[in-house]
């Protein structure tokens, strides 16, 4: 593996991270304690407890989540498109650098930056609510296979996107929703049995849901089929990326 390679790319983009450290860091943090104060304050005051666990507390991990997943496919669907979008893209293709080392510096760089982002949440969410992991490897293990697997659903958007518009659409309009209906600010369980089978298709449910136990061991399914779920989407992903760069689908558009 050509590391030097790898490196240049994982630098480069981190240091992007830095020249917009207000809309890459403070932005995302600023947005999440607003969600503390008005849910928190607004319905955990009518909501006290949800299975024996305070509101205010429940919602920490779904909204490190919503983070997580939103800024993992901005990240690097940004990464890869913009060279396309320079023309750039062609000194890479021509550079004696591998697809598998082009992808590792541009999802690695995505899913540091979100990784770093969600501990930043974390430790904020301990200023506003008691907050104990019971398990903090697992914690770590979900926190990282979800920033590098939507790292890499990030990288397919950006090849995907022909334009800045399609670069927004699947985040805005399917990666957002998803995520708020899928448990981030409730448990499934609270809803009747028709929306439990339905919200049960959303894959973030899963995401969340095991992300959720290693805090306070209480989930909507099991660890297992969460796990299990996050792998398989994170092979889907990577079996995407191989196809892409096995037939140069739009890397050169």
């Amino acid at each position: 593996m050509n590391h030097r390679a790898v490196r240049a790319i994982y630098l480069f983009e981190m240091a992007r991270t830095w020249r917009t450290l207000l809309q890459s860091v403070v932005s995302p943090v600023l947005s999440t304690s607003l969600y503390f104060v008005v849910f928190g304050a607004a319905i955990g005051s009518r909501i006290t407890q949800i299975e024996g666990v305070s509101y205010g507390t429940f919602i920490v991990p779904g909204l490190i989540m919503l983070s997580i997943l939103t800024q993992s496919v901005s990240n690097a669907s940004f990464g890869i498109y913009f060279p396309k979008f320079s023309g750039t893209i062609y000194e890479l293709l021509s550079a004696p650098v591998s697809f598998f080392e082009a992808v590792l510096g541009y999802v690695g760089a995505a899913a540091s930056k979100s990784i770093v982002l969600g501990l930043i949440i974390l430790c904020t969410a301990g200023l506003f609510v008691p907050l104990h992991v019971m398990h903090p490897f697992w914690m770590l293990a979900f926190l990282v296979l979800t920033a590098v697997t939507f790292s890499l659903f990030g990288f397919i958007i950006g090849v995907w996107a022909g334009n800045f518009e399609q670069l927004q659409v699947i985040p805005l309009l399917v990666i957002s929703p998803l995520t708020f209906l899928g448990g981030s600010f409730y448990s499934i369980n609270m809803l009747p049995p028709g929306w439990q089978t339905v919200a049960m298709l959303n894959p973030v449910v899963y995401l969340i849901s095991g992300f959720r136990w290693s805090f306070y061991e209480i989930s909507d399914v099991s660890l297992s089929v969460s796990l299990g779920i996050t792998l398989g989407f994170l092979v889907i992903c990577m079996a995407t990326v191989w196809w892409i760069f096995k037939t140069g689908y739009r890397l050169k558009n």
